[in-house]
């Protein structure tokens, strides 16, 4: 990881000023990562997370 640069995202839209954001600070980068939801999803994040899980088993 030694000379490889992350580069500000300069994309036009802006998340929603309530999506939660996460944090981290790695020697002198910070990440922020924020985190959305579709309105429009019919799965839950229990079963997102159970359909990744079949997905992964099945890869092995």
């Amino acid at each position: 990881m030694g000379s490889e640069k992350i580069t500000e995202n300069t994309t036009t839209t802006s998340p929603a000023k309530d999506a939660p954001a996460l944090v981290k600070k790695i020697g002198r980068t910070t990440y922020i990562v924020r985190v959305h939801f579709s309105k429009t999803s019919k799965e839950t994040m229990s079963d997102k997370i159970k359909r990744m899980l079949k997905n992964e088993i099945q890869q092995m």
